[in-house]
């Protein structure tokens, strides 16, 4: 079982769930050797599945925002998760940000037969459709409601939830041969929740900060963002791959354009999340953790609870 380091408020009812903090591939990354994926299989930094979030307004009905791979053991690692009577379920929707693998395949745990929503913007829908795996969520008990971007929806009674687009690129998966690494529109969204007094934002997946973005993100009582990579060319320059972060999707954590520096005049919590395993920040004695750490940001971890 997780045990749950807690951040409480006495201000309100939100709670908040990182079921799974790393990118694709978790952490350690099954085939990977790099300091941070040896030092988290001998022990000396926590593992990481891959980023999933639970949130609730009343600790009984809980949404997912999104499914990862991971979600059957997060699902299982998590009390507040468990079914409360012989067959049904505590989750009763999963939001999805995106198509990717390491935030829908996920939903094939979920095909047992137990009611709930999915909510995913026409273009995640239709990489749910075009793929005939995930007809196994039986049609008849598992809804598929449709994200209008900017138009909120209420999969919780007392949470609402926006989605926006942010720059993103389509999944891996259905790329091209020159993928628009900077698309707007529904391949990738950030989403706002929302309940009586808080305001919290989640965006997993971000390629670059436009200044309407930073302006969006500023008021919030807490962030949670995309902590992929401390710096854009940490794959080829670790060995570990041949991709900058700019090419999959993601902007980095130092530089100018940076999100540590972009944004620098949040006024409520920040959280990295959906952390790759090649990510030095993941070292607590580090050089990037210490930036990281003077900059008022913090690494999400696999059980954390928000309670705002």
């Amino acid at each position: 079982m997780i045990r749950v380091p807690t951040i409480r408020s006495e201000r309100g009812a939100v709670r908040i769930t990182v079921l799974g903090a790393g990118a694709g591939g978790g952490l350690p990354q099954w085939n990977c050797g790099c300091v941070q994926c040896a030092a988290a299989r001998e022990g000396l930094i926590p593992a990481m599945t891959q980023s999933t979030l639970a949130v609730s307004i009343d600790g009984a009905g809980w949404v997912l925002l999104n499914a990862s791979p991971d979600l059957r053991h997060q699902l299982a690692a998590c009390a507040s998760l468990h079914p409360t009577s012989l067959r049904g379920s505590p989750v009763k929707a999963v939001v999805l940000t995106n198509g990717d693998v390491d935030h829908i395949a996920g939903l094939l745990t979920l095909r047992e037969k137990t009611a709930m929503a999915v909510y995913a913007t026409e273009a995640t829908h239709r990489v749910l459709s075009e793929n005939a795996v995930f007809d196994v969520l039986d049609p008849a008990l598992v809804e598929r409601k449709t994200i209008v971007l900017d138009r909120p929806f209420s999969p919780l009674p007392g949470l609402t939830i926006t989605a926006y687009a942010v720059p993103g690129k389509i999944p891996l998966y259905l790329e091209g041969e020159a993928p628009d690494l900077e698309l707007m529109g529904e391949q990738t969204v950030g989403l706002r929740l929302q309940s009586a007094r808080h305001d919290v934002h989640y965006v997993p997946g971000c390629a670059v900060l436009h200044d309407w973005l930073v302006t969006r993100l500023e008021p919030a009582d807490v962030v949670l963002f995309d902590g992929t990579i401390w710096s854009d060319d940490e794959m080829p320059a670790s060995g570990t791959g041949s991709k900058t972060g700019a090419r999959m999707g993601h902007v980095a954590m130092s530089g100018s354009d940076g999100s540590l520096e972009r944004l620098s005049r949040l006024r409520g919590r920040r959280i990295y999340t959906h952390v790759n395993n090649t990510n030095p920040a993941l070292m607590p004695d580090s050089d990037t953790r210490a930036a990281i750490t003077a900059a008022g940001w913090e690494i999400a971890t696999d059980g954390m609870e928000i309670i705002l």
